[in-house]
């Protein structure tokens, strides 16, 4: 199945992407013979086949990683060690259309990522391989519903963050 991913890091957040994303649970319930009503959860991972939110968030991430170096880390930037000096630094900036940007939203999802696969950051083969198979578990429908899952796990662990602490959580801020 073609999947709807060309330039996907420039109109993967755009209003028009529900319209697409729409299309794309039709056509799925179309191959597996399911009905109008029936969640696509499944089918997706069934079929080996990302979410178009999930396709965006893993772009997002291969456009960080093979642009590595033109990210700084956190650690860099500030002389504080903090359990977050490992991530890459999020500059502040005030305008939605920034913030909306690949450079800007890359950074978010990629600091929301799970440590263990960051870790494979040096491999690009393996860093995909992983992060295609934790959004195929995942199936996140939006891309808040990724930053959400990712303060879900922390409370599913019992290690409950400081919310205000992280920063990246939230694709509005």
């Amino acid at each position: 199945m073609c999947t709807p991913s060309y330039g996907i890091i420039f109109w993967g957040n755009s209003t028009y992407s529900n319209t697409i994303f729409k299309l794309q649970k039709r056509v799925i319930r179309i191959m597996m013979n399911a009905g109008n009503r029936d969640s696509c959860h499944e089918l997706f991972e069934k079929l080996n086949i990302l979410p178009l939110h999930s396709q965006y968030t893993l772009s997002l991430l291969l456009f960080v990683v093979k642009n590595r170096d033109t990210f700084k880390s956190n650690s860099v930037v500030q002389s504080i060690n903090t359990k977050h000096c490992s991530d890459l630094y999020l500059p502040s900036v005030h305008l939605s259309k920034v913030r909306k940007r690949v450079y800007h939203s890359g950074i978010k999802v990629f600091n929301c990522l799970p440590p263990r696969i960051k870790s494979l950051c040096s491999d690009m083969r393996k860093f995909k391989s992983a992060s295609k198979r934790f959004l195929l578990e995942g199936s996140f429908y939006t891309i808040q519903e990724y930053f959400d899952w990712n303060l879900l796990s922390y409370l599913s662990t019992g290690n409950l963050p400081v919310i205000n602490d992280c920063q990246y959580c939230s694709f509005n801020n």
